[in-house]
């Protein structure tokens, strides 16, 4: 079994600051190289059957998926800072590519095929934009929550749309669950006993294969052995829907014909999907990262994701991103470095150059059965329960972004959740936990009263901390609460700020502690600071309130100074060292 000390640790310095491998190569040797290999060969076997399925998920020719599966992964690994992840086309990403573009190709194949490339395009400049001004910590817009949520109502439209090919219908099973249903149910009397079969033995096939066999590949078995079948009983002639013909041999690298305001209609969609699959592919490599020992760059993941989906727009493919399932295999398998991804995109450019004839037979179904066995996986009925009983608001995010997924597609779903998580931050900011204080008896310790008794208190100094930040969302609702403290505590002479858990203020808290302090003055209440942090400190001076609480001596280092000021048993001090 692999430990810590088996992955080799990449060296940042020097030109591997901008070409990452050349950081990998210093620390390869005969050993690294040869589970580089072994998990290289076993993730390019898996990912030839899951390109061809994912490219026809996304609405494109299944040679989309093998041009997606070649250039993005040299490029990837040039660039990227997982030694484990494995990029290419994932399901997730690629129903979100035919629900962009179906709208917009008018049926087209040519302008369709256009249009995805634009789109890679797109995605890859996002990324790799976010990754130059270095916002791949600040990309917490998709909440785990959410994240869940789109992905499990994904994974479902997912399934539901491959019924068709499952049972052989005359219908089309995508767009929002309804819609897709209805589809389903009204074709239901053009169902393929013959396909119906086809699928039924992949089925069977997978299922045993992963229980008696896990280290095998059964998706490529699968596609080896029905292909075959399918050649040697003429299924095409039977009712049973093939691939066709794929063409052999590699694209040259070329734009994309299309116009400005076609652009414009991406970028929506393109940002949904830099955003979903960035999202995804940091927190596998940051999971399967924990585990290695090896150090994951959020901001160089955006770079080398965004430029592999440059490069798949470039060659004719569609968005990639870092799969959760290949990922896993190539860690199992060995994975040490980057170098596995080259030793990938070699099984699938061999392919893409000698074996496409030899697919031709090979039934839909069998392809729409690959998928739906992929993404039963993504369905986390358990991270979804432990969600709502953690904490209910962000179950009802979860919630929020599934319905509307479902209920009226991916776009509006990841909007959806966005919105609502980024409206329950704001509801939170605007609501700041405050506690009132009181003092460990023959200490200088204070804790919060509603949690402990026998604590010291004076009737005439009030010891108040406020857990957030003051900014304009809850500096009004800060100065309501101690005016509210105040007014149920008629005898107080002095209001002690605790602000050791305020680490930022904005003009909005520092004019509300100004106007607050000028409140209490009036009705002879004194308004003192204690441990208050050097940005709050920073700010507050700029505005012109530390002068005047520094000038009347209303500033400590810690609350028991300043409630023993505030007593008169120790004389009034200015601002201490002790000041944060």
């Amino acid at each position: 079994m692999s430990t810590v000390a088996d992955y080799p640790r990449q060296r940042r310095t020097g030109a591997a600051r901008f070409l990452p491998l050349l950081g990998w190569l210093p620390e390869s040797n005969r050993r690294t190289l040869r589970a580089d290999a072994v998990a290289g060969l076993t993730v390019g076997v898996m990912l030839i059957p899951q390109s061809l399925a994912y490219a026809t998920l996304a609405g494109l020719p299944p040679a989309a998926g093998l041009y997606a599966s070649i250039v993005p992964l040299v490029v990837y690994a040039l660039l990227g800072s997982s030694g484990t992840l494995a990029v290419g086309p994932v399901a997730v990403v690629s129903m979100m590519t035919a629900a962009a573009l179906a709208p917009l190709a008018d049926g087209d194949p040519t302008r369709y095929a256009a249009l995805a490339a634009l789109l890679a395009l797109l995605v890859g400049a996002i990324q790799v934009a976010m990754g130059v001004f270095r916002l791949g910590a600040a990309v917490t817009f998709l909440s785990h929550p959410v994240l869940t949520g789109f992905i499990t109502a994904s994974a479902v439209l997912i399934v539901v749309g491959q019924v068709p090919s499952l049972l052989g219908l005359d219908a089309s099973g995508s767009g929002p669950l309804p819609e897709a249903l209805s589809a389903v149910a009204g074709a239901l009397s053009t169902v393929s006993g013959p396909t119906v079969a086809v699928s039924a033995v992949a089925v069977a096939v997978l299922l045993v294969l992963k229980r008696v066999a896990p280290r095998v590949p059964g998706a490529l078995v699968v596609v080896v052995a029905l292909t075959a079948a399918s050649a040697a009983l003429g299924l095409d002639q039977r009712g049973v829907a093939v691939l066709g013909e794929v063409p052999t041999g590699l694209p040259a690298p070329a734009l994309p014909a299309v116009t400005l305001r076609e652009a414009a209609s991406l970028l929506p969609a393109a940002l949904a999907i830099a955003l979903v699959g960035y999202t995804e592919g940091v927190a596998v490599a940051k999971s399967l990262g924990s585990r290695s020992g090896q150090r994951v760059s959020p901001d160089g993941e955006l770079v080398a994701v965004g430029a592999a989906n440059a490069s798949a727009g470039l060659f004719g493919g569609l968005p990639v991103a870092g799969g959760f399932a290949r990922s896993a295999v190539s860690f199992s398998a060995g994975a040490r470095t980057p170098l596995s991804s080259l030793v990938s995109a070699a099984v699938v450019a061999l392919t893409a150059l000698v074996l496409t004839p030899l697919v031709t037979a090979l039934p839909m179904a069998v392809l729409a059965v690959t998928i739906v066995v992929a993404v039963a996986g993504l369905v986390d009925w358990r991270g979804m329960v432990s969600t709502w009983r953690t904490r209910r608001v962000d179950g009802l995010a979860l919630a929020v972004t599934l319905l509307t997924t479902l209920l009226l597609g991916v776009e509006a779903g990841i909007s959806a959740g966005v919105v609502f998580s980024l409206a329950v931050l704001l509801w939170r900011s605007s609501r700041p936990h405050t506690a009132e204080l009181g003092r460990v008896p023959g200490t200088g310790v204070f804790r919060n009263l509603a949690r402990y008794d026998g604590l010291e208190t004076d009737p005439e100094v009030a010891v108040v901390r406020v857990d957030a930040p003051m900014v304009f969302a809850n500096a009004e609702r800060v100065s309501d609460t101690l005016r509210d403290l105040v007014e149920r505590r008629p005898r107080t002479r002095a209001v002690v700020l605790d602000a050791s858990a305020i680490g930022d203020c904005d003009c909005d808290g520092a004019h509300a502690l100004g106007g607050l302090r000028r409140e209490l003055g009036e009705r002879g209440i004194t308004l003192r600071l204690a441990t208050v942090r050097g940005p709050v400190r920073d700010l507050l001076a700029r505005d012109g309130v530390w002068r005047e609480l520094v000038a009347a001596g209303h500033v400590h280092p810690d609350t028991a100074s300043a409630v023993a000021a505030a007593q008169g048993r120790a004389p009034v001090g200015g601002p201490a060292p002790g000041v944060l």
